[in-house]
């Protein structure tokens, strides 16, 4: 069982810059970070593995940035050159699955809200 607790959402004017955590209770091999707005379906943004595996959606690409601090167990979301489109709910997920990017998603953050204003 993982538990993730993300912090760090919040209103920005387009152009601005945010930093997403996510902390997650234990470890787990491929993480990643999903978006979704109300009446559209949840959207992967990126994912990262613990053997360095990363990839990103395309409108992430050269703006955002995800790590990971092992030690501490908390996976980030920097987010820069934010555009109104990147308003939504932001969650964090784990998988048990030994694949990265993982075919089922096991455990999900509460999210939180990224609100970008043209």
């Amino acid at each position: 069982q993982v538990r993730l607790v993300e912090s760090g959402g919040g209103s920005v004017q387009a152009g601005g810059s945010l930093r997403l955590s996510c902390a997650a209770s234990a470890y787990a091999y491929c993480m990643g970070w999903f978006r979704q707005v109300p009446g559209k379906e949840r959207e992967r943004v990126t994912v990262y593995a613990s053997n360095g595996y990363i990839n990103y959606i395309d409108s992430a690409k050269g703006r955002f940035t995800i790590s990971k601090d092992v030690g501490k167990k908390i996976l980030y979301l920097q987010m820069s050159g934010l555009k109104p489109e990147d308003t939504a709910i932001y969650y964090c997920a784990a998988s048990a699955d030994g694949d990265c990017p993982a075919r089922s998603w096991d455990y999900w953050g509460q999210g939180t809200q990224v609100t970008v204003s043209a």
